[in-house]
């Protein structure tokens, strides 16, 4: 077949070059077709994590979701639902858990929610001492975060529960001295109320009022029986002697 000479050049580009230069063409368009294609799918992915987050309500719906979108941006504040979640249902070994775990990759903005979190599941479990460090530990990292009073009421309820209710009141003083939100101030004073009540016995029933007296004395015994009834009346008197026989007639 008689090929046109102006064709000549691109006939050898093609058997040269050509093939080669078309299929990298084809993987480059795959390629960013499969980029667009991820693009979506992470879009797609991040819109049902986001979705999940504000629609999941119960532990196992948090779970799911958790387990479902970990690696989703929302995948950390997803978990943080459900770390609350355990310590609403009094699964504090399990929230604690779970807060150790957020700490190395938790959320922006939700930094100080862990180790606040971790102190509470602490206190929960009566391990009162390690609750108290933990809140300590955070303010003094933290003076000025949001969870800052959070945390010094934690303190004051720890102090309290160990057992040194003026020392914990003393504590609450100072958070009311530094404290002039409205809101604040009434979280100051529940927890106060709490305290107050720490270890409070029921009030004494008011002691009996003294052994009544030994019952009276016996009143005086029965007036003695009354007396017998009298004595019956005679029985009606014999009869009278029969009279006298007659007297013997002629008596000689």
């Amino acid at each position: 077949m008689k090929v046109n000479p102006e064709f000549l050049p691109l006939i050898e580009w093609w058997e040269k070059d050509g093939k080669s230069t078309v299929i990298w063409l084809l993987v480059a368009a795959a390629a960013v077709g499969g980029w667009y294609g991820f693009k979506a799918y992470k879009a797609s992915v991040k819109a049902a994590a986001s979705a999940a987050l504000v629609s999941a309500y119960t532990t196992d719906e948090l779970e799911e979701a958790s387990e479902k979108f970990a690696s989703s941006q929302a995948g950390g504040a997803i978990k943080l639902r459900l770390a609350k979640s355990y310590y609403d249902n009094s699964r504090f070994e399990e929230a604690m858990a779970l807060y150790d775990e957020l700490s190395a990759a938790v959320p922006a903005g939700f930094e100080d929610v862990p180790p606040v979190g971790k102190a509470q599941c602490l206190e929960a479990l009566g391990r009162y001492a390690d609750a108290q460090k933990a809140y300590e530990d955070f303010l003094a990292a933290n003076p000025k975060s949001f969870l800052a009073l959070t945390a010094g009421l934690g303190v004051a309820r720890t102090i309290a529960l160990k057992g040194d209710k003026a020392a914990a009141l003393k504590r609450i003083e100072e958070l009311k001295a530094a404290n002039s939100d409205e809101i604040a101030k009434a979280r100051i004073e529940t927890t106060e109320s709490a305290i107050k009540r720490y270890g409070k016995k029921a009030s004494a029933a008011p002691a009996k009022p003294a052994a009544a007296p030994a019952k009276p004395v016996a009143a005086p015994a029965k007036p003695a029986a009354a007396p017998a009834k009298p004595v019956a009346v005679p029985a009606k008197p014999a009869a009278a002697p029969a009279k006298p026989a007659a007297a013997a007639k002629g008596k000689k």
